[in-house]
């Protein structure tokens, strides 16, 4: 950089040189040999200019490319907590569009902006050189520009940073349309969902729109005065060159130096402008990197095992969404499973199941009070250690892209094939992927789109089984089978996972009848706790629960 601005600091130099020692004294060979040292200079100023634009290229994909690694093993370490303050939507344009205009400002940064310093400062200085009293026009121009720029930077990145909240909303209208597309088609709401992308579109376009047009006079308004410079200097100046007191090629050469003033300042305004933009996303991808995070992670040294693998105690448990804000959605939540036992959890819509279970394996943490695996606090056993331990599937069965077996394998890579066809036959699945004709080497579709969703539900049931875990949920995981493929599964389990601990959340009481315990949720709290004879002699709601789903005479003989 610093041999390209010299090189174009030197043009103007040769230049009156030419004119003043060469043309106006009919000097040809001083007209030649500085031509062609202006040649030299153009070449040393072009590689110099080219080796630039490559390290700083090179520069801001690698910045860009680090930030996005950084920020990504970020969301990794976020806890559901944090994941529920920042969205699918806002985490794709923070991690896609905002790291882009970061990492072009980081190039222009590197190219534009310390050229158009360095040239703008080396301007100056020459063109003091050759006139001071010409250069009082500076003293006029400069403080104009400078006035300008702060003015269109106050405006416009708060606008920016608005913009960028836009488009969150343009993306999250997107992704919730695409991901529930058949949903969507199923209910004839493409209108709708057109009408509310449109809408959201539309408010993105018009205030982008609105920053444009602001910063539209920013090139404008720097010309003109770039242009009203050089009339006041072709004044003054050429006065001074009809008395005398300055040459026809120096003034050429202010001149020329002025040019390149201005054109570095008008190049120095658009940087800043685009500074304007980049500083709305660069607060947004720090505040996604300094996001505090709720759930720290304990070290190895804090835990201390007991020689019973699979026992859950819930201490005195509350939680809340909102730490210190609304009603607590679990309430002072006590109970202790031992090694071994199934439990069956029910409750209406709402009532805190899933994020009962969800404590286990700290996929939040509790408000007040402790979850105790194996006897210690769940907080004081590393993460990767806990949920290790800790099997999940959760109400919504997530599959990735790939094949079966991969899917299968997800929480353990290494796993054989007799190990993976072991799991798929306990969850019932091995049946129906056989079938297929590529077998377990069959590609799904995103979120598994190309499945059922009872066969997604029993793979992730056969992915969660293939980990061995000494705690298993099951999160309404049986709710899209039929009930004698849910039966055969139960059994299965019941054989695969003696001696592991079973956390089982459903709708149907046929899914729980047979648990060692069943607890009954009601507003965040257990209003019932017991096997299924006993809840039938002893708890109204649990007999109205089984009463409405079978029947008077059926329940009764359950």
């Amino acid at each position: 950089m610093v041999l390209e601005v010299v090189m174009d600091l030197m043009q103007p130099h040769l230049m009156a040189s030419i004119v003043n020692d060469g043309v106006m004294r009919g000097n040809l060979g001083h007209i030649g040999m500085t031509s062609i040292w202006m040649l030299v200079a153009a070449i040393l100023g072009t590689v110099g200019g080219m080796g630039c634009t490559y390290y700083a290229i090179r520069a801001s994909v690698g910045f860009g490319t680090d930030l996005r690694n950084a920020l990504f093993r970020q969301v990794q370490t976020f806890s559901f907590r944090e994941l529920d303050r920042f969205p699918g939507g806002t985490l794709v344009t923070r991690l896609t569009n905002d790291v882009m205009q970061v990492q072009m400002l980081i190039q222009i940064f590197l190219r534009m902006l310390i050229r158009s310093s360095f040239l703008f400062f080396g301007s100056i200085v020459m063109a003091l050189l050759i006139s001071p009293k010409l250069s009082i026009v500076f003293a006029v121009t400069l403080p104009l520009m400078f006035l300008l720029l702060y003015l269109l930077l106050s405006r416009s990145i708060p606008m920016y940073r608005n913009l960028q909240g836009k488009l969150d909303r343009v993306n999250s209208v997107l992704q919730e349309n695409l991901t529930g597309i058949r949903v969507v088609k199923a209910f004839v709401r493409a209108t709708f969902e057109r009408s509310r992308f449109k809408k959201a579109n539309e408010d993105n376009y018009e205030l982008g729109l609105k920053a444009a047009r602001l910063l539209a006079v920013n090139n404008p308004a720097m010309t003109l005065l770039l242009n009203a410079s050089v009339v006041c200097i072709l004044w003054i100046g050429g006065a001074q060159s009809w008395e005398g007191a300055l040459e026809i090629g120096s003034l050429a050469a202010f001149i020329t130096y002025v040019i390149q003033t201005m054109n570095a300042m008008v190049s120095l305004g658009n940087t800043l402008v685009n500074i304007s933009r980049a500083k709305a996303s660069s607060d947004r991808v720090n505040e996604l990197l300094e996001a505090p995070v709720s759930m720290e992670e304990s070290p190895v040294e804090n835990h201390h095992t007991t020689p019973a693998p699979g026992r859950v105690e819930f201490r005195n448990v509350s939680f809340g969404y909102e730490e210190g804000g609304e009603e607590p959605v679990l309430k002072d939540i006590g109970f202790a499973i031992e090694p071994g036992q199934t439990v069956g959890i029910l409750g209406s819509t709402g009532a805190g199941k899933s994020t009962l279970v969800n404590l286990i394996p700290r996929l939040y943490d509790p408000t007040e009070g402790a979850v105790l695996v194996n006897g210690v606090d769940v907080r004081d056993i590393p993460l990767e250690e806990l949920r290790g331990q800790v099997g999940i599937v959760l109400q919504q069965a997530i599959l990735f892209s790939g094949t079966i077996r991969d899917n299968i394998r997800y929480g353990k890579p290494d796993a054989s094939q007799e190990e993976v066809e072991a799991a798929a036959r306990a969850a019932e699945a091995h049946d129906f992927i056989a079938a297929f004709p590529e077998g377990y080497d069959t590609v799904i579709g995103q979120r598994g789109v190309t499945l059922s969703g009872g066969q997604k539900q029993r793979i992730s049931i056969a992915r969660a089984l293939l980990t061995d875990p000494a705690v298993l949920i099951l999160d309404d995981s049986t709710s899209a089978v039929d009930l004698r493929t849910e039966a055969r599964i139960r059994s299965a389990l019941k054989a695969r996972m003696a001696g592991c601990t079973c956390f089982i959340i459903a709708q149907r009481i046929s899914s729980v009848a047979e648990a060692d315990r069943i607890l009954v949720l009601e507003d965040g709290r257990i209003v019932a706790s017991g096997s299924h004879e006993e809840l039938m002699a002893s708890s109204d709601i649990y007999r109205d629960i089984c009463e409405s789903q079978l029947g008077l005479e059926e329940a009764s003989h359950v």
